[in-house]
Formats: structure tokens, sequence, C-alpha cells
């Protein structure tokens, strides 16, 4: 059941983003554990017996007066973070295997994320990037605002090519001090305007997560005959005999791939590549240990 709760060729016909997200959601959370860090915060949670070295701050001198022993009032933490979801929209995000688009994917992907985050207490930021408009819903924390995010995403369509990091300025503005980038996108630039926008994301952030989207036709080249292919971006075709390109192309795929991966890492920016018929756990357990260490 949680795997096929988890899959997102379940959800091609399911236009509800809030519904899905829970489904993902709920799917993941079966049986795994959940715990309740405690200590100075702001939602109350117990006391206990005040003991040698404890933040005299934390005292409930009620308690003291009422009993006159000293207890310390212990309550969750206050550790909310503030997610923000940067999107690529442009023109090969199109790209279709099976039922789903890229960004059909990145739909469910980030609002299973964004669902997430709110579950745990954390604020939600989203840019939606094409080369025409940049949509921005700057973090917060409501079920509202929720909502609102749910809406950007359904309506957003591939369009246009990404745009050049210089126009980006309000995505790499640092508003909090404790913040983690998810940065979804398929890779394809025109010259290096994605590389160098992860790069300045990257810089401004420490806990900044890459996740790469690939239909399972293009990373295993599964066309047949005489074919072609466009670009979504630029419009331009170009005729070609899989049987004779095949090995090559897989062969500079594969370079490609490893060389982004590494440059990725090296930039300190954690690296998950998704393929379009694959469940969304990978993504949400990847956002967790991210979220663990602030």
């Amino acid at each position: 059941m949680p795997h096929r709760l988890l899959n997102p060729q379940t959800f091609a016909a399911i236009k509800d983003l809030r519904l899905i997200a829970r489904a993902v959601v709920d799917g993941f959370m079966l049986g795994q554990n959940q715990s309740v860090r405690r200590g100075a915060g702001i939602e109350f949670a117990q006391y206990r017996s005040y003991q040698p070295g404890d933040d005299l701050r934390q005292l409930d001198w009620k308690m003291f007066a009422r009993s006159d022993r000293y207890y310390i009032r212990e309550s969750e933490v206050d550790s909310s973070v503030a997610v923000r979801f940067v999107v690529d929209a442009s023109g090969s995000m199109a790209h279709k295997d099976g039922d789903l688009t890229k960004l059909d994917y990145a739909r469910y992907l980030v609002a299973a994320l964004a669902y997430l985050a709110i579950q745990q207490g954390d604020a939600i930021g989203l840019f939606v990037v094409q080369e025409e408009q940049l949509v921005q819903l700057a973090p917060q924390q409501s079920s509202q605002h929720l909502q609102r995010f749910f809406h950007q995403l359904e309506h957003v369509k591939p369009n246009g090519l990404f745009p050049a990091a210089d126009r980006l300025a309000p995505v790499f503005a640092k508003k909090r001090q404790r913040e983690i980038t998810v940065f979804v996108s398929d890779m394809y630039e025109q010259a290096s305007e994605i590389t160098e926008t992860l790069r300045k994301i990257g810089a401004r952030e420490k806990d900044t997560l890459l996740f790469h989207l690939m239909g399972k036709n293009e990373l295993e080249f599964t066309y047949q005959g005489q074919i072609s292919f466009q670009d979504l971006e630029t419009g331009q075709t170009i005729q070609v005999s899989s049987d004779a390109q095949r090995a090559e192309y897989l062969s500079r795929l594969q370079e490609w791939l490893k060389g982004l991966e590494t440059d990725t890492r090296k930039k300190l920016i954690h690296y998950e590549r998704f393929h379009l018929h694959e469940p969304l756990d990978k993504a949400l357990r990847a956002f967790l240990m991210s979220r663990a260490r602030q």
C-alpha cells in the first residue's frame, strides 16, 4: 500500500494537489517512527524536577509557590526553518514519459515536501522560474499559505528558456538564519544559466538540495528507427537514426551525468536524481535528512 501511494503514475488523473500531497506523506509515514524533541521552546510539553546544571530561566516559579519544590518547564523545541522551493518551469520540463511530464512529477514532489514541511511546523516559500516571469511566494507557515502554494503549482505551465542568473536576484536573497533550499530541475540549459543559478544558491545557503528529474526514455534511449527530435525551448528540430546514435548518446549522457553529480557535490549541494516512473519516497527521505541537520 505505501509503495502504491508513493507512485506518481497513480496521480496522473488527479488534479487536487492537496489530496496528492497528503496521500504521499501519509503513505511515507506508515511505519516511520515519529519523535518529539524537547527543550526550551514555545509549545508546553511537561514538567520535570530540577537537576543541577539546568537553565534557571526554565524554572517555573508558580509551581514552586504551590509545592515548595523546583520544577523545570520543558517544551517542544521551537525549531522551525524556512524551506524554499525553486522549480524550473522552462520548456524542457514539458518532456513526457508515459503519462507524466517532468513538471507533473515536480508538482507532486514539491507539493508532498511542502505538505510535510508544514506538518513539521516549518515555513514554506516558492519560486517558479521561467523566461517570461518569476512566481514568488515568501515563506510563511499556515494552512492558508499552503493552499496558495498549491494554487501556484497547479497553474504553472512549462514555457520558454531558463532565465539568466542575473535576473533571479530574489532567489538568492537570504531572509532567515535557518533555511533549506530545494531546487527541482532537469538541468537542461542553453549555456550555463542553471549551473550558475545553482552555484549562487549553494553559496548563500549551506543546506541546498538538487532534485534532478529525467525520463526513463531519455535515460535508456528507448526510441526506435528514424526519429525527429524537437528542442522544447528553442523549437529546433533534428533527424536522428536511433540505432546508429544510441551507443554514442548513452556514452555521452553518462559522462554528462557523472560530471554534473561530481560538480554539484563539490559545491556541497546534496544531489538526487529522480526518474519519472519512480516513487517519491527518496525525495522525502532526502528532505528529512536535511531537516534533521538544522
